[in-house]
């Protein structure tokens, strides 16, 4: 009986191969453990790109590095007070991944370029402060981190990416190369912050095209074509002070937005404070007679379709005492605030370009005199360059809109800082105080103040 079950259990080993050497083997590794996807927007980037590299693919991506750690050294002067501790940072990354060519240290260096990266590009994707935006595409775009990251891994050559990153538009590419210059013999002494004021609102200029630009600080429109300034004019802009020299804050806002057409023949529709301090009391004391002499008209609404609201219906002592408020526009002519020519582009505040009949202003050194919109020292002009040709209006009817052949961006910004042609930076007079004080400009939107004219 032993010897059969002896020789069952022979035939049984023979008949299964393997079953001994299996019994000899190690058990299996266990399971790889499961990878949570990170909180870090960084490493949550690679993780969704199964760790695809950006900087350590190729000799070309590497040679982006330097040129990355380059622009974080001078980043102070833009803003970024941590710049030069992040290019130290992938510095030192760049030397560990090159002793030892691990994965690990090459996965640290990705890592550290790109928070150095997106720390950077953020930077010159912050809209200045207080700045108003017609339309939201003119916002800066494209500041999530994985956003950016994208951008950078699809780029065909990333060091052309970065120089082109790190210059949004001539304006603040002279103005940040001319600051570093001068800190270049104490690059970490302190910023003046009269430039990291002025590379705050110029970094949303256009890189090119064509365009307007309103620069209240030196009073001044320039058109643009192709990204070079080819005219430009005297304005006058928001006050800081009344004319007969009494304290009164209603500067110019910041704005991005778009002409779409030239307005010919426009009202002028008069500001609540002047029918209260003013117009109310006159029309009270003198009668219909100076409301006609004045080209003034009161109407029952704000809409297109408003109709004439006469004299004897309006209640002039409630105007007068602010009680009661009325619409009251002036009819074009020669004494129209407006002048023949209104430019109007979608903002908040209600502010927009247009003619004046008192050229007087012009032959001023200061020009910060109006209640916050801007009055051009020469609007046939600017309609002419505008429209592609000879600014005719269409009749003598009031308000005769004429659409131009492409909307043209405007840019309302405020620059004290301008680059000479020996390469120093040069500050003018910062009339409305903005210098160093961005909360200041914040203050000027949303007042509820009237600003037209």
């Amino acid at each position: 009986m032993n010897k059969f079950l002896l020789s069952v259990s022979l035939a049984s080993l023979v008949a299964v191969p393997g079953v001994a050497e299996a019994r000899r083997q190690p058990p299996p590794p266990p399971p790889a453990p499961v990878r949570i996807a990170p909180t870090d927007p960084v490493e949550l980037y690679y993780y969704s790109h199964a760790d695809a590299p950006i900087w350590t693919r190729s000799a070309d991506t590497k040679a982006a590095l330097p040129v990355l750690t380059g622009i974080l050294r001078r980043a102070r002067i833009e803003g970024l007070n941590e710049g030069p501790q992040l290019a130290d940072a992938i510095d030192a990354a760049m030397s560990r991944a090159a002793a030892s060519n691990s994965p690990a240290d090459n996965q640290a260096l990705e890592y550290t370029a790109s928070r150095g990266l997106v720390a950077y590009v953020q930077l010159l994707k912050k809209a200045p402060a207080g700045m108003l935006f017609g339309y939201s595409y003119l916002a800066p775009q494209g500041s999530r981190p994985d956003q950016i990251l994208l951008t950078a891994a699809a780029a065909p050559s990333l060091v052309q990416y970065l120089q082109k990153a790190s210059s949004p538009n001539p304006t603040y590419a002279s103005l940040r190369d001319a600051g570093w210059k001068a800190m270049e013999s104490n690059p970490s002494g302190p910023v003046d912050p009269r430039l990291l004021s002025n590379l705050e609102r110029a970094r949303v200029l256009p890189a090119g095209g064509r365009y307007i630009m309103v620069n209240s600080a030196d009073a001044r429109l320039t058109m643009y074509e192709n990204g070079q300034p080819v005219d430009s004019m005297k304005v006058v802009v928001g006050m800081t002070k009344f004319p007969d020299g009494k304290p009164n804050y209603l500067p110019t806002p910041l704005i991005a937005s778009v002409i779409y057409y030239v307005t010919f023949n426009p009202y002028w529709n008069v500001p609540q404070n002047l029918i209260l301090k003013n117009i109310g009391h006159k029309a009270r004391d003198q009668g219909e007679s100076y409301l006609k002499a004045q080209g003034f008209e009161v109407i029952s609404d704000w809409s297109e379709n408003a109709t004439v609201v006469p004299y004897d219906q309006v209640d002039w002592k409630a105007v007068a005492a602010g009680t009661k408020t009325v619409r009251i526009r002036e009819l074009p002519g020669k004494l129209n605030s407006m002048g023949r020519y209104k430019f109007n582009f979608r903002n908040s505040e209600d502010i927009y370009l247009h003619d004046t009949p008192m050229r007087e202003y012009f032959n001023r050194d200061v020009r910060t005199l109006s209640n916050g919109c801007i009055r051009l020292e020469d609007a046939k002009r600017l309609a002419q360059w505008l429209l592609g040709r000879d600014p005719t209006p269409p009749s003598d009817k009031p308000e005769q809109h004429v659409q131009i052949p492409a909307g043209v961006p405007v840019y309302v910004t405020y620059l004290t800082a301008k680059v000479g042609s020996d390469g120093q930076i040069a500050y003018s007079n910062d009339y409305y105080g903005w210098d160093g004080n961005p909360q200041k400009q914040l203050a000027v939107t949303g007042s509820g103040v009237s600003r037209s004219e």
